[in-house]
């Protein structure tokens, strides 16, 4: 998959598929994108490749307090992925609107429903948690097995 920024300096891919896609309606996410939820694809930071231009990293605080650093178009601003420094700097979480088909990153969970807008009706079918879940219990095997080797290779 391939993205960008608004303004088009910066151009990325990721070279394997997400590990899984959060559509989170948590506070902070709705706050910092000006919507109702955020698409986010959670994949291993080295999945991450800029082909053209610079990527500014923004350190901004989050609700768990470990903060997260933002990676944005040096030019345009535009946020483009994430790193929730809870987790380190080893996993990135995408914006799934600055892919170029973002249609081809549907979420495979909604998260933090608890705070969603009361007009977001969830009818697609995918697993619901009013807070975070268990990752044993939604993601698939194969995505446990690369987020557990690259845990247990920090140690």
């Amino acid at each position: 998959m391939k993205g960008k920024c608004t303004c088009g300096a910066v151009h990325f891919e990721l070279t394997d598929k997400p590990l899984i896609v959060h559509c989170c309606h948590c506070r902070w996410c709705q706050r910092e994108s000006g919507s109702a939820f955020a698409l986010n694809a959670f994949i291993e930071a080295k999945h991450v490749q800029v082909t053209a231009g610079a990527v500014e990293a923004v350190d901004i605080p989050s609700e768990s307090g470990a903060g997260q650093r933002v990676h944005r178009c040096a030019d345009c601003k535009v946020a483009l992925w994430a790193n929730y420094l809870g987790l380190g700097t080893d996993f990135s979480f995408v914006k799934a609107g600055t892919l170029d088909a973002p249609d081809k990153c549907p979420p495979d969970v909604h998260i933090f429903t608890e705070s969603k807008q009361p007009w977001v009706v969830l009818d697609d079918g995918l697993p619901v948690y009013e807070k975070y879940y268990r990752r044993s219990e939604t993601w698939s095997e194969g995505s446990m097995k690369r987020f557990h080797a690259l845990m247990d290779g920090r140690e």
